[in-house]
């Protein structure tokens, strides 16, 4: 299918790998040049080097934390005047837990990584796509968010207060030509996922292979959702076929929250 968005330019924070890669590669693989954004230099390099290399796309990468003022700032001034056409808002979840592992300090940090950053460079970007009448947004948020996960508490938290603002934003917007979703990962194979099942080996004391065989069991499909799974939704969602879907939260699980609305 040609999604429509050849020419149009993208940034994609926490670009360099996991989730954040699926989606600069199928955004570049449909002929969006991206900007793409990540923390570690070499790993950031190495990956716009390999997308570039595989779609002909010009990457350019930043190296900055897109969680603080000053990292927004450097990727946002390499937009330039031009300003970009999509966002794609993502960065790591904070680390599990119980409640009485958090305090207030952990709860500001979780906040600002993974709240309070999306919507900064949604206020900076959208009034660009307003004025040009086209633009997509897409924040990777977290399957928690409609099927809250116990032990993620400042995932449920946060990423919870993401969404409502985007569920006012995205009908705000709407008419403007404007286009902001959220995507919500289930168990994907990633770094995250290995952490996650990383702490149950070390509480429970049982192997990776049986944490991992447990969580399987979870999963209707039977296997962890790959980065390419993740990024062609991606790439729908911010393609030409997708200005009719507005303020969603669209689960990417394989199966594994049982919700019927």
């Amino acid at each position: 299918m040609d999604l429509g968005i050849a020419g149009k330019r993208a940034i994609v924070c926490a670009g360099s790998k996991g989730l954040g890669r699926g989606c600069a590669e199928a955004l570049a693989r449909a002929g969006v040049e991206v900007i793409l954004n990540a923390r570690n230099v070499d790993t950031l390099a190495a990956t716009a080097n390999d997308i570039a290399a595989a779609t002909g796309v010009k990457i350019t990468p930043v190296a900055a934390d897109i969680t603080t003022p000053e990292g927004r700032a450097e990727v946002l001034a390499a937009a330039g005047d031009a300003g970009v056409d999509i966002l794609v808002n993502n960065a790591g979840g904070p680390p599990p837990g119980v409640w009485s592992d958090w305090d207030r300090d952990d709860f500001i940090a979780a906040l600002d990584a993974n709240m309070l950053a999306p919507i900064a460079m949604m206020q900076a970007l959208m009034p660009g796509m307003i004025n040009r009448g086209w633009g997509r947004v897409v924040n990777i948020t977290s399957q928690s968010v409609r099927a809250p996960i116990a032990q993620l508490g400042l995932s449920n938290s946060a990423r919870s207060g993401l969404t409502g603002f985007v569920a006012g934003t995205a009908r705000q917007v709407a008419p403007d030509g404007v286009v902001i979703n959220n995507l919500l990962p289930g168990i994907h194979a990633t770094d995250r996922a290995k952490s996650l099942d990383q702490k149950v080996v070390d509480d429970e004391g049982i192997s990776m292979h049986d944490a991992k065989a447990r969580r399987l069991a979870t999963i209707p499909a039977r296997r962890y959702g790959s980065a390419e799974d993740f990024g062609a939704m991606c790439a729908f969602l911010c393609s030409q076929h997708a200005g009719f879907i507005i303020g969603q939260n669209i689960m990417l699980d394989g199966g594994a929250a049982n919700i019927s609305v």
